[in-house]
């Protein structure tokens, strides 16, 4: 059945096309304004934990010589990732709900999106180092010391951040070069992928495949390399004839492999699976997840289940209060 349109209806609808949208309205809370003061006190809170839970992270392995390896450094340098990732989303969010105005800018919402997408993807890539990290450790450990020197675990995190600016930057032109002329209201608490995408006038099948593609190289290839590296280990822990080297091979390698299933978790649920399985609800509580919670019980998980983080806290604790008394 085919469908005509009057002279004025398609005058109206050409008129409507050509409008170009200059700016978005992220709608965030709205739909639960009753809500705003208290959610800006948990989110704030929950910011102001995260920042200083993987701050004390990054110090504690800078300055404590019994961290002072590939492990920490690693652990580290996803603390300052973390720091930054939460940074990009959560104070436009707290603004957001102060204001409740929501109103942002081509550009800005274009290297806000840029940014989550990058960090996000440095996550996967330095979860999978530190995977390989403790593959090497647990499976070679006569050649860990030469294999995973301070001079290749630099190597490790420069490729992994030459590795992703480029698609990064590549697939945020490749989005915001796309004719937005319909609705500016983006529901969601920040600009994202999905949300973003279906304001899009034009033809967005090449985007919605290069976003796939790049969510395969960034989030499945690395999850199964990290199945591929957790699998030799388990058999290898397994093998161990002393209950003592099970147990505290175990304990290294539990809490990376509990910020995995998190993190990986979310991540393939959100940029995996195809949209039509996933209401914006859920898309914007995924989002909710993997952005401001996760990040806030990562650097807990790792403090609360590794003995030599404890033991430097201690330590530092500890010289703090002579500093204080002195």
């Amino acid at each position: 059945m085919e469908i005509v349109l009057s002279t004025d209806e398609e005058h109206s609808k050409l008129e409507y096309s050509n409008i170009t949208i200059r700016e978005f309205i992220l709608l965030g809370f709205s739909d639960v304004p009753y809500l705003h003061w208290m959610l800006f006190g948990i989110f704030f809170l929950m910011y102001l934990i995260t920042l200083l839970c993987n701050s004390i992270i990054i110090l504690i392995t800078r300055i404590d010589p019994a961290l002072q390896t590939p492990m920490y450094f690693f652990l580290s340098n996803f603390s300052f990732v973390e720091i930054c990732y939460v940074t990009v989303t959560i104070p436009r969010m707290l603004m957001d709900l102060c204001t409740q105005k929501g109103t942002i800018t081509l550009f800005s919402c274009a290297l806000q999106l840029c940014l989550v997408i990058m960090f996000g993807g440095m996550e996967c890539l330095l979860l999978t180092v530190m995977a390989y990290d403790r593959y090497v450790a647990i499976c070679n450990p006569l050649n860990y010391p030469l294999i995973m020197n301070s001079k290749i675990s630099v190597q490790l995190v420069v490729a992994c951040w030459v590795s992703i600016i480029p698609v990064v930057t590549g697939q945020t032109y490749q989005i915001f070069s796309l004719p937005y002329c319909g609705s500016n209201k983006i529901n969601h608490f920040f600009c994202d992928i999905p949300p973003i995408l279906k304001l899009a006038c034009g033809d967005t099948f090449v985007n919605n495949l290069a976003i796939y593609v790049a969510a395969v190289a960034f989030i499945m290839v690395p999850f199964l390399l990290i199945i591929a590296s957790y699998s030799k280990i388990i058999f290898n822990i397994l093998n161990l004839s002393s209950a003592g080297r099970r147990s505290k091979a175990f304990s290294t390698c539990s809490s990376h492999l509990i910020v995995v299933v998190l993190f990986y978790g979310t991540a393939i649920i959100t940029y995996v699976i195809p949209k039509s399985n996933q209401s914006e609800s859920m898309g914007k509580l995924l989002s909710l997840f993997y952005t401001v919670f996760i990040p806030l019980l990562n650097p807990i998980i790792y403090t609360l289940r590794n003995k030599d983080i404890m033991v430097a806290l201690r330590k530092l604790q500890t010289k703090l209060s002579i500093y204080r008394t002195t």
